[in-house]
């Protein structure tokens, strides 16, 4: 659900942690431990595991020491801001392969995107990235929610500019929605990307003001685990 999925749709080259999405269930908390002690994996910052404090949008964060994983982090979340349940995750997810037959079951690209809408300036670069694969994989066959998701999600200025004008009835069904789509139907790139910062700055405070309280609860844990 984070850098190494796009690592996998080619929009980074590397990532430093493996991130996961799963469902809270209690029989995937146990196989979940059983994984863990598998890697050898120590938590190494706060919060404690605790499946409330994962309902709430925490991660808990691991450390692995066993043998060809040695210092590989790994980040456990059960929720996603302003995401979907992860049942509705699950059924829109990407499936890959590989040639010795193992199985990575991605976030699509779309959640991809919503999930890196993140207060971090070098998420965004990703997510133009990200919009960018999905529409010259797709754009000769393009269906009805993937044009609205090129149309609703696009960065690239140049690229939002063809888009209105191949698809100008969709952008005027989405102009209420994106109103900086109608900069690019002008073709007015100047204004275009200043609304397109205005646009990531603004979603960078809608994302600090989900994790304000959540950062007030870890400076609480902080303060427990000190006392202790």
């Amino acid at each position: 659900m984070g850098g190494q999925a796009c690592v996998f749709y080619g929009a980074a080259q590397v990532s430093k942690d493996i991130d996961f999405l799963i469902l809270a269930e209690e029989e995937n908390f146990v196989s979940l431990h059983q994984a863990l002690s598998l890697l050898d994996a120590h938590r190494i910052a706060i919060p404690r595991f605790d499946p409330l404090l994962l309902a709430k949008g925490h991660a808990v964060h691991f450390r692995c020491q066993a043998p060809g994983a040695e210092g590989l982090r790994v980040d456990i979340m059960t929720k996603l801001r302003h995401n979907p349940s992860f049942e509705e995750l699950w059924e829109r997810r990407t499936v890959l392969a590989d040639d010795e037959g193992n199985v990575y079951d991605l976030l699509s690209i779309p959640d991809l995107v919503q999930a890196k809408k993140t207060q971090c300036n070098k998420d965004w670069p990703v997510i133009e990235l990200l919009v960018s694969i999905h529409y010259l994989e797709n754009q000769e066959h393009p269906r009805a929610d993937w044009l609205e998701f090129w149309l609703m999600e696009m960065r690239s200025a140049e690229s939002l500019g063809e888009l209105t004008r191949l698809y100008p009835e969709q952008t005027a069904q989405l102009l209420s929605r994106r109103p900086l789509l109608a900069l690019a139907r002008d073709h007015d790139l100047p204004a275009l990307r200043a609304a397109l910062d205005a646009e990531m700055r603004a979603e960078q405070e809608i994302d600090r003001q989900y994790w304000e309280p959540l950062k007030r609860e870890m400076e609480q844990f902080r303060r427990e685990e000190r006392g202790a």
